[in-house]
């Protein structure tokens, strides 16, 4: 198993300037709209999605006695609120721009999350935060570990957003696993859990951006540019070979720490954060 670079997880007060986009350059991923529909689909998910990883851990928290772990659940909780608090920053602006993503993080939609939930046993809900982490640090290490999605052109501050939060996704990636084995996690939930969340992957993906595309007067009217964008997505650096990499998460073992991303972690603390990072004037 690979060392990690941080104990903890490290909780950055961080503030993005997404005010300072032109909020009339709508697809702002290359001027491509189906990868733009996407990644603003991806940001309108996370500040929910995030609320429920933190409720998981905390539903379990008290039966969490080793000291080391207590604090790297701290940095996790930290580190997710800040990623909802920022996403959620982003997605006004992507609501200003035109995307139809205001219906993933309404109270009714949270309500509707919450008590399903509360239908679910505490370490089901744990182990589906479980996978989902697997399925964000897997993303995440495409993200940072690829010239070729860096090199894609988009808004720098949507670039700074998600290189930011790829990289704690990365440096958290294993706490909600190992709070799931602490507490009495079996592999069968855990291998379970996941076979039903890889199952819905693909239906879910494609009929949400479907969705979002279908509400969009701008694409609907060029059916031809939105099948060639589709199909450059699916078959492009954020989706080659994404399956396989997600069906690893279900070999009997398994742990995240199993692949190393300790010198991607390394290179990107420095890139960001360092004497002369990038995002050193973002922090609070």
């Amino acid at each position: 198993m690979a060392s990690t670079v941080f104990s903890y997880p490290k909780a950055r007060r961080i503030r993005f300037r997404f005010e300072h986009h032109d909020s009339n350059d709508k697809y702002f991923v290359d001027g491509d709209m189906v990868f733009s529909h996407f990644v603003a689909g991806l940001s309108g998910g996370f500040p929910p999605g995030e609320e429920s990883f933190i409720r998981s851990v905390r539903r379990v928290a008290e039966q969490v006695t080793d000291p080391d772990l207590k604090k790297r659940v701290s940095g996790f909780v930290g580190q997710e609120a800040m990623h909802g608090q920022e996403h959620r920053r982003l997605n006004h602006k992507l609501l200003e721009m035109g995307y139809p993503i205001e219906w993933i993080d309404t109270e009714k939609a949270k309500d509707r999350a919450r008590r399903i939930e509360n239908r679910l046993s505490p370490l089901a809900h744990l182990a589906a935060t479980a996978a989902a982490e697997h399925y964000t640090a897997v993303l995440a290490q495409r993200v940072l570990s690829s010239d070729e999605i860096q090199a894609i052109p988009a808004s720098p501050e949507f670039w700074n957003l998600l290189n930011w939060h790829a990289l704690e996704e990365l440096e958290h990636k294993s706490v909600a696993f190992d709070v799931f084995r602490a507490v009495g996690g079996t592999e069968s939930t855990r291998i379970g859990v996941m076979a039903v969340l890889y199952a819905l992957t693909i239906p879910f993906t494609y009929g949400s951006l479907a969705v979002s595309l279908a509400r969009d007067p701008v694409a609907r009217r060029q059916p031809v540019r939105i099948a060639r964008e589709a199909y450059q997505l699916f078959t492009g650096p954020i989706f080659r070979g994404l399956m396989g990499d997600l069906a690893k998460y279900m070999r009997p073992g398994f742990h995240p720490d199993d692949i190393d991303t300790t010198a991607l972690l390394e290179r990107w603390q420095r890139e960001l954060f360092g004497a002369d990072g990038a995002l050193v004037d973002h922090l609070k």
